[in-house]
């Protein structure tokens, strides 16, 4: 039986993170204000008039602009706002849903963006469902086990944020998580069905600190373990409360 150490959002898809006390989830959907609103670069194949669910490659994120990572939010559910910081640039609070804010906050990012790469354009955003990087409505569960091996065999501590996680777990052996797909996991009052692995892009390469690439992820998962995969996605098959240190298992 394992246990929640740390629990993770990330209001705008690629752009901050902030750590959560507790979260609440419903059957059938993404974690509350996780992805709520992304940022369609200028050549997005998205709708604007009719939102659904889109690629992440037609988004900022920080596998296009590795500055993106070090950027922290703070989220004021009651307003609708967002603080975003960054070692680089001013702080801001924006309501990204208020037109003149959208405008302040793509032209924020943008300043941290590759100039080679397509450029931030508008926010957007599908009501009732968090833009997360698979068409299925889910959340990642990720092992502290498995961050540790990855760390040993990078050489070098790697933060939990350089994974844009949800649920982070105690308890188990590294890689154990691979074997839970297909099966149901109870996470506190939550009950999950692990539906895949997760396949990771160069972002996990990048300091959340400095927003620099300094650590071969992506290639030391190749290696030593023949995968570029790092945690699971799950999706939530029975509501319920998750808090850091609720216990864990299998169904």
């Amino acid at each position: 039986m394992g246990q929640v150490t740390d629990l993770w959002r990330h209001p705008i898809k690629g752009v901050g993170r902030e750590q959560v006390k507790s979260i609440a989830l419903e059957a059938g959907k993404t974690m509350p204000w996780d992805r709520h609103w992304a940022i369609a670069h200028e050549d997005a194949k998205v709708d604007l008039e009719n939102p659904a669910w889109a690629r992440c490659m037609n988004f900022a994120r920080a596998a296009r602009g590795y500055r993106l990572m070090a950027v922290s939010s703070q989220l004021d559910k009651a307003a609708g706002s967002i603080t975003l910081t960054h070692p680089d640039l001013e702080t801001i609070t924006v309501n990204p849903d208020n037109a003149q804010d959208a405008e302040t906050l793509v032209a924020w990012v943008t300043r941290i963006s590759d100039p080679e790469r397509s450029l931030p354009a508008q926010v957007y955003h599908v009501p009732g469902r968090g833009m997360t990087d698979s068409g299925t409505a889910n959340l990642s569960i990720l092992s502290n086990a498995s961050l540790a091996a990855l760390s040993r065999a990078v050489g070098g501590t790697l933060d939990q944020r350089r994974f844009r996680g949800n649920i982070w777990l105690d308890g188990f052996d590294p890689w154990e998580e691979f074997a839970w797909i297909g099966k149901h996991l109870r996470i506190g009052g939550a009950e999950f069905e692990i539906t895949e692995p997760i396949k990771r892009c160069m972002a996990t390469t990048v300091n959340p600190d400095t927003g620099q690439s300094d650590r071969a992820t992506l290639d030391t998962l190749q290696s030593n373990w023949e995968h570029k995969n790092f945690g699971v996605f799950g999706v939530v098959c029975k509501a319920g409360r998750i808090d850091p240190g609720d216990t864990v298992e299998g169904l």
